[in-house]
């Protein structure tokens, strides 16, 4: 049986890491992949980068709308390696925080939390405020990882593709999913892929 994952799209800055990471998950033939896309992360999907929506969904094995909160992942029963939110706006990280299951985003969030499994949150907001580090603590100690995407400058990056990767690497790393293309300290730099233009491979 193929190993599944779950990955939420928000509304926060930084989508790009979202479909980055749907690029990631396809090459791993052992991985079947569950995406959910909030309304702004939708918004935010057509504002910075050149992907369109919907070949953003086909990234993934299966989709899920997010007022879906009777679909299949939002039951502990399907089994799952867990749940990465990237981006992870400063609203659903209110309401992992606070367990308002209202949508599929934050009820599968939650159902992940309670099964014990792996929840990463690749959150965006700064500066931060006394409220939103009271959030970041308690879905911390909920026993989610929290991640801010902050470069690893000795890895020398040239291009914002390089910061993306080495990011998603370290958060793949996590779920023990392995990516040959991430920088390693003292390690051989990989060799990067191939792209296409701008408009091809969504960048930025």
């Amino acid at each position: 049986m193929k190993r599944r994952i779950i990955v939420g799209i928000t509304g926060a800055s930084g989508v790009i890491y979202g479909i980055r990471l749907l690029e990631i998950l396809r090459q791993q033939p052992q991985l079947e992949v569950h995406l959910i896309i909030s309304k702004e992360g939708e918004q935010k999907i057509e504002q910075e980068t050149d992907w369109e929506v919907e070949k953003v969904k086909a990234l993934a094995h299966v989709f899920h709308p997010n007022q879906d909160i009777g679909a299949s992942i939002a039951s502990g029963s399907f089994r799952t390696l867990g749940m990465i939110l990237v981006p992870c706006s400063r609203d659903t990280l209110f309401t992992i925080a606070n367990c308002l299951s209202d949508t599929l985003i934050s009820r599968a969030a939650d159902v992940v939390l309670k099964e014990k499994r792996k929840l990463a949150l690749l959150v965006q907001e700064t500066p931060l405020s006394s409220d939103y580090l009271k959030d970041l603590l308690a879905v911390a100690e909920m026993g989610a990882l929290v991640f801010f995407p902050a470069p690893a400058f000795y890895t020398q990056p040239r291009t914002i593709e390089d910061v993306v990767n080495q990011t998603l690497g370290r958060v793949l790393d996590y779920f023990e999913i392995e990516y040959p293309l991430l920088p390693r300290w003292k390690e051989k730099p990989p060799k990067t892929r191939k792209r296409g233009s701008k408009k091809e491979d969504g960048r930025v």
